[in-house]
């Protein structure tokens, strides 16, 4: 499997977190910084982080700089809550791609497509993914999510 999706041990953290919500931040690399902002924005030479806080506008802190989600390239899925929502940035999956198949066929296979993908090498989160890492933590999630709402809806549904 890809190197993307290889936890990696813990990395030391900044004294100083995020200056929009004080989170420590998750630690990304420059090239993905550079992949995902706009080409017009630059942030410092320094470590830079993502801010992971769904309730946060800062995107990337480095200590002296700071990006804004409004900064990006492309919609950042954990920062959204309309639709299309983000989940897989290499193939572009969304939320509302889990929930069509769930909808449709009753069960959703992301995972198992995005790991068959991730077995031929043709996987590129460290890059791509605004967070720096592998996607499908946040598309199981989503299909949990998911399930759990058209369950409810369907307990809904069936009462008298």
């Amino acid at each position: 499997m890809s190197g993307c999706c290889v936890v990696s041990p813990a990395e030391s953290t900044p004294k100083e977190g995020c200056p929009g919500c004080g989170n420590k931040g998750r630690p990304v690399s420059l090239r993905t910084v550079r992949a995902i902002l706009k080409p017009d924005i630059a942030m410092g030479s320094g470590d830079p982080r993502f801010c992971p806080n769904p309730k946060c506008d800062h995107l990337y802190f480095d200590g002296t700089t700071v990006a804004l989600k409004t900064a990006a390239r492309v919609r950042i899925g954990i920062k959204e809550s309309s639709d299309p929502v983000p989940l897989c940035y290499c193939f572009n999956w969304t939320r509302g791609d889990v929930r069509d198949e769930l909808q449709t066929t009753g069960k959703c296979t992301l995972v198992e497509r995005i790991t068959v993908e991730l077995q031929a090498d043709h996987c590129a989160c460290e890059v791509k993914n605004p967070s720096g890492k592998c996607c499908l933590g946040e598309v199981r999630k989503a299909i949990k999510e998911a399930q759990d709402f058209l369950q409810r809806q369907s307990e809904i549904g069936g009462r008298p």
